[in-house]
């Protein structure tokens, strides 16, 4: 399941996230590859251990845990840090699988779903499309920034040659409460349409069934 989330950032907040990046230091990408992404990857990550990149960092963190829209939708148990990543003069990131379990400040974590926030808007730069191999076939995604797609962890994917300007973007991955992707898109719907009822039909019984199935649901399927 690929979702679209519009607005995790406001345009203020990525400007000021722009310029703060403008003065990080960028590492080559391939230090925090594994041997076999190594090879197709070509970009620049800015350095996690400067402290307005790791502000920038949270700040992502906490604005992620106040849309409702990524919650329902990705039902995190836990985020890693978000990074950023730089592409400019055709560089590209070949087709890849993430690793399955990332470990962060000494903890496991199980990579249930990739996460791209925007941070360039589209018309900035050429190329730099991220294409998802998705069960449905190849998903091609260039978002405006502030927007955030959430993609499987499992599928392959790449970022196309950015062939003009600058692609900048925050990247990161999250387990889920409910590792199954079927499980997942299941249960964001049910809870779309329980957001609808009670926004067109206040204080219904239905709605109030519709929370207890999404909730014993909940129950059966996650894992804490």
């Amino acid at each position: 399941m690929l979702v679209h989330l519009k607005g995790i950032l406001t345009a203020e907040q990525v400007a000021a996230c722009r310029v703060a990046l403008g003065g990080a230091r960028w590492l080559d990408g391939r230090v925090s590859a594994g041997p076999a992404a190594a090879g197709v990857k070509h970009n620049t990550e800015a350095d996690l251990t400067d402290a307005t990149v790791r502000q920038w960092s949270e700040t992502i963190r906490l604005a992620l845990g106040a849309h409702p829209g990524f919650m329902a939708s990705a039902l995190p148990a836990r985020i890693c840090p978000p990074s950023f990543n730089r592409y400019s003069g055709g560089q590209t990131y070949g087709e890849h699988n993430d690793s399955a379990l990332l470990e962060f400040g000494g903890t496991w974590v199980r990579n249930d779903l990739a996460a791209t926030l925007f941070l360039s808007p589209p018309e900035e730069y050429d190329g730099g499309e991220l294409l998802i191999h998705d069960t449905f076939g190849p998903q091609s995604v260039k978002l405006p920034a502030g927007d955030i797609v959430l993609y499987p962890a499992s599928s392959q994917h790449e970022v196309r040659p950015v062939t003009r300007g600058t692609r900048i973007a925050s990247y990161f991955w999250i387990q889920s409460l409910v590792r199954d992707d079927t499980h997942r898109r299941l249960l964001r719907e049910l809870d779309a349409s329980i957001r609808q009822l009670r926004q067109d039909s206040p204080g219904t019984a239905a709605a109030v069934n519709l929370l207890g199935l999404y909730h014993n649901l909940l129950r059966l399927w996650a894992d804490t």
